[in-house]
């Protein structure tokens, strides 16, 4: 090897190559943390109703550790998400010392039981809400479809003044509707769609005008309803 003189300044070249590239990583690393970088500024958007500025502000205190360069993005956006209505964030540097974050709220559109709320998604998620939501009831993979049902039910029942305080899905698949006034409606399992349209249909034509309450409404006779009025 001694007498290759071609090999030997091969070899020089790359370990001198080697060691520059090492000295620069030292210095870019020196130079990234020193304290002459600083994150000034955390600018939070999103259509917010519910994630508060004591919340963001906990946050920055806690979990946004280092400076422009060695922010983990990956852990701030963790550190956010958590935050109960928080349904998607994003985040990114921005030169020379912002962070941008984004957050997607959960918009609330019933309870789940008394367990979670369920978005507009047909997602459930865990936080404290005082709205006055309806409920749903389901088996568990159950919903979305209960989410994406209730939407056309409500749809229907408008055309009769009526609105859902809950709806039920049983492991069967059959469905059941109490209204806010307290009627029941029970829809079973096939052409619940045609059967609520008929029956908003004529509730509005002529139950509504007979100022008579209704408790219970039975839909699932294939040319007609039953209906019961308090005893």
């Amino acid at each position: 090897m001694w007498d290759r003189p071609t090999l030997l300044n091969w070899t020089a070249n790359l370990l001198f190559a080697m060691s520059v590239v090492v000295m620069l990583y030292a210095v870019l690393y020196v130079v990234v943390h020193l304290p002459i970088f600083p994150l000034r500024e955390v600018k939070v958007d999103g259509q917010l109703s519910h994630v508060s500025r004591e919340q963001v502000k906990l946050i920055v205190a806690k979990h946004l550790k280092g400076n422009f360069f060695t922010l983990d993005l990956v852990k701030a956006r963790d550190a956010f998400e958590k935050l109960p209505w928080a349904r998607n964030v994003s985040v990114r540097r921005r030169w020379p010392d912002k962070l941008e974050v984004v957050i997607e709220e959960h918009q609330a559109l019933a309870r789940w039981g008394s367990i979670a709320l369920v978005n507009t998604h047909g997602e459930l998620f865990h936080a404290a809400s005082g709205s006055d939501l309806p409920v749903f009831y389901g088996p568990g993979d159950g919903v979305i479809e209960v989410a994406s049902q209730y939407g056309e039910f409500s749809k229907t029942l408008k055309v009769a003044n009526l609105n859902i305080a809950s709806l039920a899905l049983t492991p069967r698949r059959a469905w059941k509707i109490t209204t806010t006034d307290g009627m029941v409606v029970e829809l079973g399992r096939v052409e619940m769609q045609p059967r609520l349209e008929k029956f908003a249909k004529v509730y509005s034509n002529t139950i509504a005008g007979l100022n008579k309450r209704i408790t219970y409404a039975d839909l699932r006779y294939p040319n007609g309803f039953a209906v019961r009025k308090p005893t």
